[in-house]
């Protein structure tokens, strides 16, 4: 008797204390934000350096976006998927930087609890689906320079929607499991987060079950593709630049690695800093450095990605100069029209 009405209390115990989680789950409305400074001065300094980097990001990005869908010459599978990179740069962009900026331009630090799985979600959308982009574009390099003759066929218009389709597509499903996922579990350890936007990591310190297991799991599994994706992209590259040495003429060769070298670059900013970010060593882990690096990573690849592809495309910058030059004379001849007395 006095064995069975211990188990009945340590039962009791284990229910009030998974009650109390719970309810400390269901009472947390907002979640707040690392700040990037203390001092209101600074926080206005930040905000319109934030703001200049989201409009030098909504310019590029449009630009690239209006170029493309204005001139029917780009109208080719690299320019359709440079498109949908800058569409997802946009995406992941306004995600988080018009959040940061707000709270520095009001001194706050706070964020809804729907707003945070909001944030989660739309930047997992983004960032994934861009890096599966990326993998493909890496694709479309190697099969425009090592099967030049068969680009037709195996990168055709249908072909080319299906493929981006499934960046988006695939970006968009893995999202939603990690964010159902991770806002499933009851979260008991406070609500201030050690980053500027809301991140899965930062939410798994929160909580207070076991149940978050399954979302370390799946974070594995994620990784593991992305690993995957990783390798195909390095293995694409070393046969493009194994063709790419192996063209008798210099002409030849500067016009393939203009091709190849901006995405090269684009892989490499968006890899690196992601790749520091999560899996730098704890001893070097620390408010001030996370806020940085988390920067780099979320806010700076969309912003340059403009920048990296205009440098070395000669055919973007000669369409950027015909869209502008044409804007400007309908412009011009809209005013002088306008201005003609009737």
């Amino acid at each position: 008797m006095n064995g069975t009405w211990q188990n009945s209390s340590r039962m009791e115990q284990v229910y009030y204390v998974q009650r109390h989680q719970m309810s400390n789950s269901s009472s947390i409305r907002q979640f707040l934000l690392l700040a990037f400074a203390d001092r209101q001065e600074l926080q206005l300094l930040h905000f319109w350096l934030f703001l200049g980097i989201y409009l030098a990001a909504l310019l590029g990005n449009g630009l690239i976006i209006t170029t493309i869908a204005c001139d029917h010459h780009l109208h080719t599978p690299m320019y359709f998927f440079l498109l949908n990179l800058s569409l997802l740069d946009l995406g992941s962009i306004s995600t988080t930087l018009p959040k940061a900026m707000a709270n520095s331009l009001w001194d706050s630090t706070d964020i809804s609890y729907k707003a945070c799985a909001a944030q989660i979600f739309f930047f997992l959308l983004f960032i994934l689906a861009e890096y599966s982009l990326l993998t493909i574009m890496s694709y479309d390099r190697y099969v425009a320079i090592c099967k030049p003759l068969h680009y037709g066929t195996l990168l055709g218009s249908r072909a080319c929607v299906h493929m981006a389709a499934a960046a988006w597509g695939s970006g968009f499903l893995t999202a939603l499991l990690h964010t159902a996922n991770t806002f499933s579990l009851p979260l008991c350890q406070g609500n201030a987060l050690d980053q500027f936007f809301c991140e899965i990591p930062q939410i798994l310190k929160l909580s207070c079950s076991h149940s978050y297991l399954w979302e370390l799991g799946l974070i594995v599994v994620t990784s593991c593709l992305i690993f995957g994706c990783f390798v195909f992209i390095v293995v694409s590259y070393v046969e493009i630049f194994r063709a790419v040495l192996r063209i008798p003429s210099e002409k030849g060769r500067h016009k393939a690695f203009s091709m190849c070298l901006p995405h090269l670059a684009v892989v490499s900013l968006f890899v690196s800093t992601g790749i520091f970010a999560h899996m730098k060593p704890p001893s070097i882990s620390f408010p001030s450095l996370n806020l940085v690096v988390s920067f780099l990573y979320s806010v700076v690849p969309p912003s340059v990605n403009p920048l990296i592809y205009s440098m070395r495309n000669q055919d973007f910058k000669d369409a950027v100069s015909k869209l502008i030059k044409g804007s400007f004379l309908k412009i011009l001849n809209l005013f002088c029209y306008s201005s003609v007395p009737s």
